[in-house]
């Protein structure tokens, strides 16, 4: 009877020796083929592009070539410019479906009197995204776009989402990131715009600026800024 305790006892000793040689085995096998695939496995990099759409008032003729259209169509623009309203350019593109130009080619829409249904000649614009444009004004500045419209969408397409919309400063109390946030300001007008300030009323802004700019682009800065009452 001792004997037969101590062959059972010697089986199960045996057993266990060899279940956990092929536990350590397997092992082995699974760390061995992890690291092939990650030897043979490709690596992939996520390449991210915001897209930029040009500013009928600000593209150059080269650029208006550069995008495919028409000699006719790059004479039409420029002569007509500067567009106060898409109503505008659209008056001059003329009848027909425009929605893919408007991918590389746009008159930006003032986030605070745009029409909701106006929203939507933005590319990838549809109902519900041009429901929130309206649904936060007013806009006080770009910032407060970004944190807004960015629980709904991604970084990429809130940035997107910038070349076809401005938010209009008030003069005399705008910072000067608000101000080189409108199109085509840079460090220069945005100096510009404040060094005479306050502003007593839209006569004198036009007497200022206009010792900077032609009419043409007077008209143009024109519809980015206002005064309080």
């Amino acid at each position: 009877m001792k004997n037969l305790k101590t062959v059972l006892v010697l089986g199960l000793l045996v057993i266990c020796f060899l279940a956990c040689k092929e536990n350590k085995t397997d092992e082995v096998t699974t760390e061995q083929e992890t690291a092939a695939a990650k030897e043979t496995a490709p690596e992939t990099t996520e390449t991210v592009t915001i897209t930029t759409v040009l500013n009928a008032n600000l593209a150059t003729e080269a650029d208006l070539n550069g995008i495919g259209l028409s000699e006719t169509m790059v004479t039409a623009i420029i002569d007509n410019r500067p567009f106060l309203s898409m109503t505008e350019f659209n008056t001059v593109l003329g009848s027909g479906d425009h929605s893919e130009l408007y991918k590389q080619l746009f008159v930006p829409f003032n986030l605070n009197t745009t029409a909701e249904a106006d929203f939507k000649m933005i590319p990838g614009v549809g109902n519900k995204m041009a429901h929130e444009f309206e649904e936060y004004r007013p806009y006080l500045s770009v910032k407060q776009f970004e944190r807004e419209i960015g629980k709904y969408v991604d970084e990429v397409e809130v940035a997107r989402y910038l070349n076809y919309v401005f938010v209009p400063v008030e003069l005399n109390s705008a910072s000067e990131e608000d101000i080189k946030a409108l199109p085509g300001v840079g460090n220069k007008m945005a100096h510009e715009f404040e060094e005479y300030r306050p502003y007593k009323n839209m006569d004198q802004f036009r007497k200022e600026i206009g010792k900077y700019v032609d009419d043409a682009e007077l008209k143009r800065l024109e519809r980015f800024v206002y005064l309080k009452n």
